[in-house]
């Protein structure tokens, strides 16, 4: 757990530079990412390897995903993230190899801790680990680790680690079968 500032009501969460860079961003965002043509995903890739982002090899952001900071994202080869996706990347958001993220997912590493006066913003690092999918519209809290090959169902909102290979659905999200393959 990373604390950005002990109280929210007396300072800014992050740094000046980091907020100059943000706006810097967000410019570039609407200039050279959000309205690219859809095949043009290498082109969206430079854009974020430009701003810090690790990007593997083949992968597919699509012109419509939501990067709040491009530096904390690690994306492995042939990952997929759909239109519509919010990466809240306060924290460190890795993707493996071949993970797809569907559209209207909200992938959050920030939050606050409403124990302490001024409400402190913390960051969680978020891991979806290789061939898993997150279906449509899931919500994924701060600090979750989706395990390799799972499926975490349309809808879901995921709280805990979900385990390797295991389908999984609901709110809170809880492992519900193997994920077996049929030939």
């Amino acid at each position: 757990m990373a604390k950005v500032n002990e109280d929210t009501f007396k300072g800014a969460s992050f740094s000046f530079s980091n907020r100059i860079m943000r706006v810097v961003w967000s410019v570039v965002y609407l200039v050279f990412f959000k309205y690219s043509p859809k095949p043009l995903h290498a082109w969206r890739a430079l854009v974020l390897r430009c701003f810090g982002a690790k990007v593997g090899k083949g992968v597919h952001v699509y012109p419509r995903v939501t990067i709040w900071a491009p530096w904390n994202l690690e994306l492995h080869d042939e990952c997929g993230i759909a239109n519509g996706v919010e990466l809240y990347s306060q924290g460190r958001i890795t993707v493996g190899k071949r993970a797809v993220i569907s559209q209207g997912s909200y992938i959050c590493t920030g939050t606050h801790d409403y124990t302490l006066k001024g409400f402190p913003l913390y960051t969680k690092p978020i891991v979806i680990k290789e061939n898993a999918w997150v279906a449509a519209q899931v919500f994924i809290h701060p600090g979750v680790i989706i395990g390799e090959g799972t499926v975490i169902g349309a809808r879901s909102v995921v709280t805990k680690d979900m385990p390797d290979w295991m389908v999984c659905a609901g709110f809170p999200c809880k492992p519900l079968t193997n994920r077996e393959f049929r030939d």
